[in-house]
């Protein structure tokens, strides 16, 4: 019998979020409880009074240790299982990164935050560009969040960005975009410099703001890392799959890149690299790649591919191997991200089946020159940079070419 006609609704009652995860949480552990409170009280019932009581006593200790591992067994299916037991994952899991890292204040998300409050919001575009995300000073996609990774270069007390590499995550195609922002672009509005020239500067959240500022991109948080680190890394993860050119190998071989000589002994062909060979591989220039990319253009992608194989390693390793890693790899690492911020990040790649690395690299080829000299300033790259700027648009955020110029209308303006 249907209780209700046509036109008759059930009043809604609003809850929050939070009291829904909160209901259902307790729900499953009394549920749980319950279950295994009637499982014990069942078998040990059952105790045959024939039995002495000392056997009787021993039975009683295993049959209730059993339980025990039956039930950290289903607490741990919960976890896995369900949306809630995920959360509790999360949750725990961000608290443990978050607490592991080298934590940096993050003015950044305090601007942001101010920026929301102070800005009246303007008409959105069409065709599904920036809907409902007018209050961000440069772009931004709900489906979409970019995080800047700095490889730092130390010599005395010097430090150089050599390494600028955006990680987007998206989930509507589902994938981690890694894009590499070569160190000789130029950037004439800020005083006519390269853009490695920036971090050295005003530190971290300067060169966010400059790479924000230029490519009219907005930028969740950064995490940067220092070579000697780097090597650290890839040694406790326990060495990275990398194949080498001939070319490749015999420079590394034969030239300083690999700074401790008996480690200069790689071949053409699947190497696996310890972090002393994968940080003299990153920073080689001089020959082609794997795959005919020469110059800064092949250094950047060979980082590119040393970021996809880290990934693919860390996916093969089970999560009990990897904790005691992160714990150890992640105090090298600086960060401005807050706990939500990486709890989000780990809630995304997991609960959308992120696996897949896509790579890109700005300038993008036939979009900027290279002169010997420009404006004082020896052999930069010098962008096309609105052209540039769509194709990255296009990149992170699967833009067709209308949609790209679109965008960047509103976000010259």
């Amino acid at each position: 019998m249907n209780i209700l006609n046509d036109t008759e609704q059930l009043p809604v009652i609003p809850v929050d979020s939070t009291d829904l995860y909160n209901v259902e949480l307790e729900y499953l552990e009394d549920e749980l409880s319950n279950s295994l409170s009637e499982q014990v009280n069942e078998v040990l019932n059952k105790t045959d009074d024939n039995i002495s009581p000392k056997v009787n006593n021993k039975m009683r200790i295993l049959l209730i240790t059993a339980v025990g591992l039956i039930a950290v067994l289903a607490c741990l299916i919960l976890l896995i299982v369900t949306e809630s037991g995920r959360k509790v994952f999360y949750k725990a899991a961000s608290n443990y990164i978050y607490d592991s890292v080298n934590k940096e204040s993050n003015s950044m998300q305090e601007s942001t935050e101010n920026q929301n409050q102070t800005t009246d919001g303007e008409d959105t575009i069409e065709n599904g560009i920036d809907n409902d995300n007018t209050d961000y000073k440069y772009r931004h996609e709900s489906y979409v969040n970019n995080y800047l990774v700095i490889g730092i270069e130390e010599f005395g007390n010097a430090k150089n960005t050599d390494t600028m590499i955006l990680v987007s995550i998206n989930t509507k195609d589902r994938t981690i975009k890694l894009t590499s922002f070569l160190r000789d672009i130029y950037i004439e509005s800020l005083g006519k410099k390269k853009l490695n020239a920036f971090y050295s500067e005003g530190g971290p959240e300067y060169l966010v703001n400059i790479l924000e500022s230029t490519f009219k991109i907005h930028i969740d948080g950064y995490a940067s890392v220092n070579f000697e680190s780097f090597e650290y890394i890839i040694d406790r993860l326990g060495g990275i799959t990398i194949e080498l050119g001939k070319e490749e190998a015999e420079y590394l071989n034969k030239k300083n890149y690999i700074s401790n000589p008996i480690y200069r002994n790689v071949v053409p062909g699947i190497n696996q690299l310890n972090g002393n060979q994968a940080l003299g591989y990153c920073r080689i220039r001089k020959v082609k790649t794997l795959g005919g990319a020469n110059d800064d253009y092949g250094r950047t992608l060979r980082q590119r591919r040393v970021l996809n194989a880290v990934f693919e390693k860390y996916k093969s390793q089970s999560i009990f191997k990897l904790l005691p890693i992160m714990k150890e790899c992640l105090g090298y690492v600086n960060t401005n991200l807050e706990k939500g911020q990486i709890e989000k990040i780990l809630e995304t790649v997991i609960e959308n089946k992120i696996t897949t690395m896509n790579n890109f690299r700005i300038p993008v080829d036939g979009l900027f020159e290279a002169p010997k000299k420009y404006n004082g300033v020896k052999y930069p790259l010098v962008l096309d940079l609105e052209k540039n700027i769509m194709e990255l648009y296009k990149f992170i955020y699967l833009d067709t070419d209308y949609e790209a110029e679109e965008a960047l209308k509103k976000y010259n303006n």
